[in-house]
């Protein structure tokens, strides 16, 4: 969720000026997840990592309101440290405080102060989460990447940018910063910026990811849009910064020269094919285009709403709801799911996760990236084949 929100934030500050009404929807759920970041850290020293027991949460299938599982709190402190998911939240609470600047400056004061604070307690109290708040995170949301790892030096890290590992995105968002000091310490970050491109782009030789046949970004581990998403919205935001620079291009070996545009035209590729540009026609936002996604894995989407069934659904009276053959009868519109295998075929099925549900950390990066093609769709054709709109 820290990672979510940083993400929103960020999307926000690049690609604000391009989402006219829908900015305000942005900032609403930016202050969504910073409100609770405020509650999580309101006690000095103490930083609250999770809410809810995650096996029994697991276990059942419910709706929100019905809920009875145990709120067991898991808490960091001085002596229980928890040094990653403490400095994602002081991102998050940083990058937010940018958004309110203009907006709300008290409330971005607040947020200024507490990400301060938050980033001390991540900083002089080194741990791994993974060894205090362990039983509660993990096999779920582990640490898997290693916090003390260095985003420059450490091997192939450079490549890697998601709620895990932030080591691209350090690179890319410092290579802007020091774009204007002429200094030997700004050369590791432009390189290992360059590098994260060179090791996605399907033409150059150091490429480390994989494509379907129909051309989806796919790395290792499920729920791989998300992967897609947050490396279109990085590449886009490099783009932009390389143009800056005097449109300043890559050079990934063998010849291979990498410019600007060639990062948006990448990024738009992604978007076409997870909006129905693929070889099966199915957009993996629920509620765009014909065919997308309806039996997706989601309890509020799967189960009867409280006005078409009032009393509780307890524990394990959802486990008809979860196993039907039938559509999910709420559809959440905008989600974007786990997506289709690396062959281009996806099972509409809410049973298995990694392809049928749909995550915050999945869709937050991307809202700047659509933000960025609306703007630059606007006075040209749109064209829609079937299913698909591509942006021409």
């Amino acid at each position: 969720m820290a990672f979510t929100t940083t993400m929103l934030a960020w999307s926000i500050l690049e690609f604000g000026n391009h989402m006219g009404f829908e900015l305000q929807h942005a900032t609403e759920a930016v202050k969504w997840g910073t409100d609770y970041f405020l509650k999580a850290t309101s006690v000095p020293g103490k930083v609250v990592a999770q809410v809810g027991e995650p096996y029994s949460d697991h276990n059942c299938w419910e709706r929100p309101e019905d809920m009875d599982t145990a709120r067991t709190s898991y808490v960091l402190n001085t002596t229980n440290r928890g040094s990653e998911v403490s400095a994602e939240i002081a991102a998050a609470l940083a990058a937010s405080s940018m958004v309110f600047k203009n907006v709300d400056n008290r409330y971005s004061q607040v947020l200024l102060k507490r990400a301060s604070q938050v980033f001390q307690f991540a900083d002089q109290h080194r741990l791994s989460y993974n060894e205090s708040v362990g039983p509660a995170v993990c096999p779920f949301y582990c640490d898997f990447s290693g916090f003390m790892n260095d985003p420059i030096y450490e091997g192939g890290s450079f490549a890697e940018f998601g709620w895990d590992s932030k080591h691209a995105g350090v690179n890319v968002l410092l290579s802007r910063v020091l774009a204007d000091e002429h200094s030997k310490f700004q050369q590791p970050f432009f390189q290992y910026a360059d590098k994260y491109v060179c090791s996605v782009l399907p033409e150059s030789p150091s490429n480390s990811v994989s494509f379907s046949p129909g051309g989806l970004l796919f790395k290792e581990g499920g729920s791989n849009t998300q992967h897609t998403t947050a490396a279109s919205f990085l590449l886009l935001v490099y783009s932009l910064y390389l143009t800056r620079s005097n449109n300043r291009a890559i050079h990934c070996g063998n010849n291979v020269v990498v410019t600007p545009s060639r990062l948006v035209q990448f990024a738009k590729g992604q978007v076409d094919y997870l909006l129905g540009s693929n070889p099966i026609k199915m957009s993996y936002m629920v509620g765009y285009g014909r065919n997308f996604p309806r039996k997706i894995h989601h309890r509020g989407s799967t189960l009867p709403s409280i006005d078409k069934r009032r009393r509780q659904i307890k524990c394990h009276d959802g486990d008809v709801f979860f196993y039907s053959k039938y559509p999910n009868p709420n559809q959440l519109t905008g989600a974007i799911v786990g997506g289709p295998d690396i062959n281009d075929q996806y099972n509409d099925t809410r049973i298995d996760f990694r392809w049928s549900g749909p995550t915050t950390y999945i869709n937050a990066p991307f809202v700047g990236v659509l933000a960025f093609f609306k703007e630059k769709g606007k006075g040209r054709r749109y064209m829609t084949r079937n299913s698909r709109t591509r942006i021409e």
